[in-house]
C-alpha cells in the first residue's frame, strides 16, 4: 500500500517535474512513458498496463474537466452523482470508486449531500475496510487486519463450498 501511494512521486521525480500534470501526461509518448513506468523499480506491477491506464485517466480529466482532478468532485450535485463520476475514470470499478469516493469524504472534506450512503460500507463512519479509513500507523494496522479477516473468512467459505 505504501508503495502504491510513493509512484506519483517518483513519477513526478523522473518526469523532472514538481508536480504531476494531466495535460502532460495525457499527451506524452506511450512508449516513454510506458519506459519511466517499467524504472527500475517499476511503478507498478503492471508498469505498461498501469501507464496506459494512467494516459487515459489523463486524457479523461483533460477532456472534461480542463486537466484538474479536482473539477470532478468540485461540482458534483451529490454522492450519487460523484460516484458515477468516479465510476467512469479508465480503471476504477463500483469499488475502487467507493474507497475513493469515501476517502474524499472522510480525509478530504469532499461531501455532497448522500455521499457516505453512495459510497456504501466504505463510507460508514469509524469503519477500518480501507485507505480511506487510514490515517496513520495504528490505523494502517486496523485496516490490514480486517482485510486479512475479510480473506481467511473467503477462504473459510471457499473451503467449505
Amino acid at each position: 500500500m505504501e508503495r502504491a501511494f510513493s509512484a506519483p512521486r517518483l513519477l513526478a521525480d523522473r518526469l523532472g517535474a514538481d508536480t504531476l500534470d494531466a495535460g502532460q501526461l495525457a499527451g506524452a509518448d506511450p512508449e516513454e512513458l510506458t519506459a519511466v513506468f517499467q524504472g527500475p523499480p517499476a511503478l507498478h506491477r503492471y508498469p505498461g498496463s498501469m501507464a496506459g491506464r494512467t494516459q487515459d485517466l489523463c486524457r479523461l480529466l483533460v477532456e472534461r474537466y480542463d486537466g484538474r482532478a479536482e473539477n470532478l468532485w468540485a461540482d458534483a450535485p451529490d454522492g450519487k452523482a460523484l460516484l458515477r463520476r468516479l465510476k467512469e475514470l479508465p480503471g476504477f470499478g463500483a469499488q475502487k470508486a467507493s474507497i475513493f469516493l469515501a476517502l474524499l469524504g472522510k480525509q478530504y472534506g469532499v461531501t455532497p449531500a448522500g455521499w457516505r450512503e453512495a459510497a456504501g460500507a466504505y463510507g460508514d463512519e469509524g469503519s477500518t475496510r480501507s485507505v480511506a479509513d487510514i490515517t496513520g500507523p495504528e490505523s494502517l494496522a486496523d485496516v490490514r487486519r480486517f482485510k486479512q479477516e475479510q480473506k481467511a473468512a473467503a477462504k473459510k467459505q471457499a473451503d467449505a463450498g
